[in-house]
């Protein structure tokens, strides 16, 4: 009877504990460096259950209490497997080493072609540093925003530009964040680079559809930059020597793995050579001054452990372009930049809740300046926000990520303010102000929800609101996404989405421009919002391979134009420029990459068609906008033909840009033989179609250190443009005239930006 009594309760006992539940949690760090790894996997292969790393590294696995064996894993990082017995909530931070060249054929990786067949999130691309720095650049400078310009639905804005249009939206409806502050103008040298330093940035992810509920303000996609955190193991410095600028990146901990710092830098330098010239020819008197310019940045961030559930970050951008020209008639001064300011709390109140608070600073600012010897007169503009957040990450168990929070902004937009000034007056002899303050507002939830192993399903609930001229303008924002895995390498997606965006770019041209103007919603011009739906196949072929197909279609409803001849600067009543309609656009995108392997690189397609309709311009008639591109190809190689060389390339296609180009000129010849112009005639908007653009660039990147002595580099080349392809860049009128000056015609040119160029950079490391 005692042996039957003693069983009953071994049975009974065992089976509590098995059918008691219990948390791990914890983050997951690299071992060299000790930084944060996002979207590392968790996983705990004999229950078929996993969790990943969030934003922060921080994760949450809930598993019955047992023997347990857990595999963790990240991409380019050896795996770990933990075996422990579970019977309490456990804390438990993991640090990943490097792979080793031997086990990189077997490795089982994070970010696999697997994971993404699995993910609920779609229409979302994410770049490493590691792939853009090896891939040909426009002088040798790296640019993540140009690599991800690579991806299917990503174009450029225009030749050399790093501005992006995303599915057929605009270029004022991207959202740039950069450590969770907004960034107004992520551009440098008139937005042939982006403000993004490739040193200091941790992880890049583009969402263009299925935007997570936490992201709101703009209407065709978001780019969420996060900056590395330093390493809190032991001091590190890197940088690089390029033909027009140099970089520098200094980190190292604060108290080794406690907290750690990094600070980097980079400047152009071909300001100092013009000025030299300039110094030796200023007694020219036919010489004319070669125009100044130069532009810097700096990115700094520290972090400190408050103790084993709180974490504190700072991090903070400074970034400026400088243009001058100097003469003897005039002097012109054009500087431009973005200051953002990141406060971050971390705490972890439970294995299952994680918050992240944060205060934001935000401030872009330009300056024009002309002097002349008895007058000048200065026109800046500028926008500067403040923003309170919080975010939480609820884990119940885990069929449930639920994700919540709150923030609010207060914006002061300076849309204009202008000055004369003589040298007798002290005082402006005239000036003109125009400035508006708003505040924003949102609340949000989300659920990632796996139902079964087939099914799994996100819902969002964004409310958003903006204040401003009197009148709060709001919109509720639902956000659904659903994944179904055919089998374990083949799944089905499909996505809904709506945006509200509340501040426009007031803009005249294609691409935005350091002088454009940010304006905000009021009684008059009303908040733009979308809607867009997408479904999509994503297919993972053996290890290495991944394929996916994607349909979308988006309305995008109160979309602003301008009138012809529109007064931009300084005008109190810019409301009256206004035109409003709306635009849809629609396309199918492939991609196929292969991830591994010596050789590996990817293919991207898209078709697409982008319409805008206004009744204010051509009667209505719907018209494509600058940036409708038909076709958008692009193919990227990477082949490792030795640990020491490596050879990069890249070709992209796509439609020529649609422009407004005059159809008839007008002259009249008096008796003295003078032909003033009298007027343009147009076709209908945007009705020509510039030529083709397509370009080749290739690269080699030489390995000078393979047994990672103290010092460590490479030296890279690349050729851009390789061919020599006169893409076309803008059209203009010339006119045509005979012997005796009288008018034949007018033709129509094209002027072509960047013909083959080919560059190096010494990169180091120690």
């Amino acid at each position: 009877m005692k042996k039957i009594l003693y069983t009953i309760f071994i049975l009974f006992t065992s089976q509590a504990i098995w059918g008691q539940l219990y948390t791990i949690s914890g983050y997951v760090k690299e071992a060299e460096s000790g930084e944060t790894l996002i979207g590392a996997t968790v996983l705990a292969p004999s229950l078929e259950k996993g969790a990943t790393t969030n934003a922060y590294g921080f994760y949450s696995l809930t598993l019955p209490g047992d023997s347990i064996t857990l595999e963790y894993n990240y991409i380019g990082f050896e795996a770990i497997t933990k075996r422990l017995f579970l019977d309490k909530d456990i804390t438990l931070d993991i640090e990943l080493g490097l792979e080793s060249n031997e086990l990189a054929e077997v490795v089982v990786k994070a970010n696999s072609a697997r994971e993404q067949v699995n993910s609920t999130q779609m229409s979302v691309d994410q770049i490493s540093t590691k792939e853009a720095k090896i891939l040909p650049a426009l002088f040798g400078e790296v640019d993540i925003i140009k690599t991800l310009q690579l991806k299917p639905g990503i174009a450029s804005g225009g030749e050399g530009s790093s501005g992006i249009v995303v599915r057929g939206g605009g270029p004022d409806q991207n959202l740039f964040i950069l450590d969770e502050a907004l960034v107004y103008n992520p551009s440098h040298l008139f937005g042939f680079f982006s403000t993004f330093n490739s040193d200091a940035i941790k992880d890049v992810k583009l969402y263009k559809g299925g935007f997570p509920a936490q992201y709101g303000g703009r209407l065709s996609s978001v780019v969420d930059v996060k900056l590395r955190e330093g390493n809190r193991k032991k001091f590190a410095a890197k940088g690089g020597l390029g033909i027009i600028s140099s970089r520098l990146t200094l980190e190292g901990p604060l108290k080794k793995d406690k907290g750690s710092f990094i600070v980097s830098g980079r400047r152009t330098y071909a300001d100092i050579f013009t000025r030299q010239v300039n110094k030796a020819k200023e007694d020219d008197p036919e010489y004319t001054p070669i125009p100044d310019y130069f532009f810097y940045d700096l990115n700094a961030k520290l972090n400190y452990d408050l103790g084993e559930k709180d974490r504190l970050f700072v991090s903070g951008y400074f970034g400026r372009d400088v243009f001058g020209f100097s003469s003897e008639d005039f002097n012109f001064d054009f500087d431009w930049g973005n200051i953002t300011t990141t406060a971050r709390w971390n705490h972890v109140f439970n294995p299952k809740l994680f918050s992240n608070t944060t205060f934001t600073f935000s401030d872009y600012q330009y300056t024009i300046a002309f002097g002349f010897d008895v007058f000048d007169f200065v026109l800046n503009s500028g926008v500067r926000d403040y923003n309170l957040k919080t975010d939480f990450y609820y884990a119940p168990n885990n069929q449930h990520n639920i994700r919540f929070g709150a923030d609010v902004t207060r914006h002061n937009f300076n849309v204009g303010r202008f000055e004369g000034r003589s040298e007798e007056e002290s005082d402006p002899i005239f000036s003109a102000d125009s400035g508006f303050k708003a505040s924003e507002t949102a609340l949000y939830v989300s659920d990632d929800f796996e139902v079964n192993d087939k099914l799994k399903l996100y819902g969002g609930l964004r409310f958003s609101g903006f204040y401003n001229d009197g009148k709060f303008f709001m919109g509720l924002e639902p956000r659904f996404s659903m994944k179904y895995s055919v089998n374990d390498n083949l799944s089905l997606k499909s996505s809904y989405t709506r945006m509200y965006q509340y501040v426009h770019l007031v803009s005249n041209s294609g691409a935005s421009l350091p002088t454009d103007v940010w304006y905000p919603t009021n009684k008059t011009v009303k908040p733009q919002f979308s809607d867009q739906v997408a479904a999509g196949v994503t297919v993972a072929i053996g290890k290495q391979f991944l394929l996916s197909n994607e349909l979308y279609y988006k309305w995008q409803h109160r979309q602003v134009d301008f009138r012809d001849g529109a007064d931009l600067f300084v005008n109190p009543n810019l409301d009256e420029e206004f035109v409003f309609g709306k635009g849809y656009s629609y396309g199918n995108e492939i991609y196929f990459e292969k991830k591994e392997g010596k050789f590996r690189g990817w293919v991207g397609y898209t078709l697409a068609w982008t319409w805008r309709e206004f009744p204010d311009i051509d009667e209505g008639q719907r018209f494509p906008p600058r940036f409708d591109r038909r076709h958008d190809i692009s193919i990227v190689s990477v082949y490792d033909l030795s640990k020491r060389f490596t050879f990069t390339g890249s070709w992209v296609y796509n439609t020529g840009n649609a422009i407004s180009l005059a159809a008839a000129r007008f002259y009249f010849q008096d008796i003295q033989g003078s032909r003033p112009d009298i007027g343009t005639i147009y076709t209908e908007r945007n009705a020509f179609r510039m030529a083709s653009y397509h370009r080749l660039d290739l690269g080699m990147v030489i390995n000078l250190f393979l047994k990672k002595p103290k010092i460590d580099g490479d030296i890279t080349f690349s050729t851009y443009n390789t061919y020599d392809r006169r893409n076309p860049y803008f059209i203009y009128y010339d006119l045509e005239t005979d012997e005796n000056d009288n008018v034949l015609g007018v033709k129509a040119k094209q002027v072509s930006l960047f013909p083959i160029l080919p560059a190096a950079t010494f990169n180091f490391a120690f």
